[in-house]
């Protein structure tokens, strides 16, 4: 077992505490309705605000079938490139205010347009109603924008923003990025991180298997890029890639792997394992000195990206 006492800090550990008192590690015990009110209440508890500068308005990109809800940040009047942030939450959980602040920081700190992403959930909606949905947001972004369009997301959201990478390269405008923070990628669930940090705080590898599960509804998928990127066969002509993930997180193996097959295939991807940080860290970036440090690197590749300049 691995002994978190040593790799965890105390600043770390008050944010898992406080995570834990509104969303104790047995919620997916609880109903779908239940794990999404306690979640929901969570991110309010954490909820920062926004900065100073951000105007926001709430839309929606109309589809032959339904309408996609979306929240637009902008703090400049002609931003120079447009992100799309698509939100963690294991495919069943969150929307436009789970990540409200992040997306409005995000936007306040690189001066680009943040457009949120209310993508559809499972269970209601199995696997690829996610996926079609972020592609149907980014096809919009393409054809109404006239500037670079990058890709953000976290958790369940950095799988989506992977999908949508790979399923876009034949197209005649592509995403001029992405960053992935602590993404489910879809690897070796036998090695790595999978197997050191199964039992982690903050993320299991039972509440993986629950969240894997419920998104198919129960179907193996095995081979499926749009379900498991690294189930790709090509990794040729992916966007510049930039992936962040925590040490302490069963999924951290996936950012390894992902950058491996991007950079094998002739492509630019770096990776960063955040020393000692937790799966959900982006709610303790104003409390904890490591989580701080990292959301500015974030912020960083983002802006990086939308120049088309290449830090690492």
């Amino acid at each position: 077992m691995t002994d978190y006492t040593k790799l965890i800090d105390a600043e770390t550990w008050a944010f898992i505490e406080r995570t834990n008192s509104y969303y104790p590690p047995d919620t997916i015990d609880y109903t779908i309705a239940q794990q999404r009110e306690i979640y929901d209440r969570m991110c309010r508890e954490f909820f920062a605000g926004y900065p100073q500068g951000v105007t926001v308005e709430t839309s929606a990109i109309a589809t032959p079938t339904h309408n996609i809800p979306i929240r637009t940040y902008r703090s400049a009047p002609q931003p120079a490139a447009t992100v799309l942030y698509i939100h963690g939450g294991g495919f069943i959980l969150g929307g436009l205010d789970s990540h409200d602040d992040v997306c409005a920081e995000l936007c306040a700190r690189t001066g680009y347009e943040i457009v949120s992403v209310d993508y559809r959930l499972a269970p209601e909606h199995l696997h690829p109603a996610a996926f079609d949905d972020s592609m149907s947001a980014f096809a919009w972004a393409a054809s109404t924008h006239d500037r670079p369009i990058l890709l953000c997301g976290d958790s369940a959201g950095g799988n989506l923003c992977a999908a949508t990478a790979h399923a876009t390269r034949g197209h005649a405008k592509r995403p001029a990025g992405q960053v992935l923070i602590y993404p489910g990628l879809g690897g070796d669930r036998s090695k790595g991180s999978y197997v050191t940090h199964a039992e982690a705080p903050m993320l299991t590898m039972r509440d993986l298997e629950f969240y894997k599960h419920i998104r198919t509804g129960g179907q193996d998928r095995s081979g499926d890029a749009t379900l498991a990127p690294l189930a790709d066969t090509d990794f040729a002509k992916l966007p510049p890639t930039v992936l962040v993930t925590a040490q302490c997180d069963p999924l951290s193996s996936d950012g390894e792997a992902y950058r491996d097959r991007i950079v094998a295939a002739g492509g630019r991807a770096t990776w960063f394992e955040e020393p000692g940080l937790v799966h959900g860290y982006l709610r303790a970036r104003h409390t904890v000195g490591r989580a701080r440090e990292s959301f500015t690197r974030i912020v960083d590749a983002v802006a990086a990206l939308g120049r088309a300049a290449w830090l690492w």
